[in-house]
């Protein structure tokens, strides 16, 4: 993707960039090693400041990374990186740099190490709000985003519009290794939230 389609998006409007439940690859670099994986289960949790929570299993090496650091990267990937998501989220990178041993190509946030994958359609910077318990005992992970961008040709004024864009539709997970597109818009019924 051409660095002209990258937009920052208001924090206020960050939330839309999630709410029509993606998957999202996750993203963190802590101490000169990165990794990013799959995750199905992301969702936004407030307007302002905008705050997030994923489910990242104790055996992932991003989970370390991010622990380590207290910052990610939410990159929601789009139909043309369906097989990057898959890859990602069946390999582990404790072994190996992914983003090396795969050929992807990232750029660096405003306000975070993570790296942030190019080709995604849409990049929230979050900085981790620490919540012990949840995350030993559920896996769950709290954050406030701190930085988002989209690519403008799928989202712009607050709003995502696909139309005539099939390649860089958003995934959304069905389970065992199953994905869907977003359908299309359904007109005259539009709520202002």
């Amino acid at each position: 993707m051409s660095l002209t389609h990258r937009r920052p998006v208001p924090l206020s409007k960050a939330y839309r960039l999630l709410n029509h439940g993606p998957t999202v690859l996750v993203s963190a670099a802590h101490n000169g090693q990165r990794n990013i994986m799959a995750a199905a289960w992301a969702m936004p949790l407030d307007f302002e400041p905008p705050k997030v929570a994923v489910v990242l299993d104790k055996a992932t090496w991003t989970r370390q990374l991010l622990e380590g650091a207290g910052s990610f990267v939410l990159n929601v990937p789009c139909v043309a990186q369906a097989d990057i998501v898959q890859t990602v989220g069946n390999t582990t990178g404790s072994d190996r740099d992914k983003f090396k041993a795969y050929g992807l190509q990232a750029f660096t946030g405003e306000h975070t190490e993570a790296p942030m994958l190019e080709g995604c359609v849409a990049w929230l910077e979050c900085r981790l709000l620490p919540e012990p318990h949840n995350q030993q005992t559920y896996d769950l992970f709290l954050a406030e985003v701190i930085a988002a961008q989209a690519d403008e040709r799928v989202f712009s004024d607050g709003r995502w519009h696909f139309e005539g864009q099939d390649a860089l539709r958003t995934l959304h997970h069905v389970a065992g290794g199953h994905f869907l597109t977003i359908g299309q818009p359904v007109v005259g019924h539009q709520l202002d939230v």
